[in-house]
């Protein structure tokens, strides 16, 4: 059972990369368009704790670099750490509440963007913090909230439903 969780988190994540590099791309508004691999990340930290966040945040931030990335490993690190920081949340995890995996999702969404901001534009010397918050940060986190409201349930089916056959418990959710 433990290799089958690991290939449909493998799906998962592939899954979410082509939808976000993809679909959601032609969706954009004015370039902007959601994180899915973030929804992923903190879904999956959330829910089994901070060594699988780390995991799945790892294997979303190594796609990233290794597609869209100048270094090998910046995404994967930055990814890693927001695993890690929501795994700590798992101790309060409550399947049927939604408002907590929203605030975690908007919190890591803002810290990855502000991350990124720091180390490629701001070490640059591109200083203007309040363009990139009203046209990129803003813009993205309410499109990556909007979206998990979608995203998150559908996740959280799928985990139930793995779960449940894990245990033996043979009937669909």
């Amino acid at each position: 059972m433990f290799m089958k969780r690991n290939i449909i988190l493998f799906l998962v994540i592939l899954c979410g990369f082509v939808l976000q590099t993809t679909l959601f791309q032609a969706l954009s508004f004015g370039g902007i368009s959601p994180n899915i691999l973030i929804i992923i990340t903190v879904s999956y930290g959330f829910m089994y704790g901070k060594k699988y966040g780390m995991v799945v945040g790892f294997l979303c931030g190594l796609l990233m670099d290794i597609f869209y990335g100048n270094v090998l490993g910046f995404y994967a690190l930055v990814y890693l750490y927001i695993g890690a920081a929501n795994g700590v949340f798992h101790s309060i995890f409550f399947q049927e509440d939604i408002k907590l995996p929203l605030v975690l999702i908007l919190v890591s969404d803002f810290a990855y963007l502000f991350t990124c901001y720091v180390l490629l534009f701001l070490l640059r010397g591109r200083f203007d913090f309040l363009f990139y918050l009203k046209h990129t940060i803003f813009p993205e986190i309410v499109y990556t909230i909007f979206v998990t409201v979608f995203i998150y349930p559908c996740i959280l089916v799928l985990n139930r439903t793995m779960d449940d056959v894990e245990r033996g418990d043979h009937r669909v959710v």
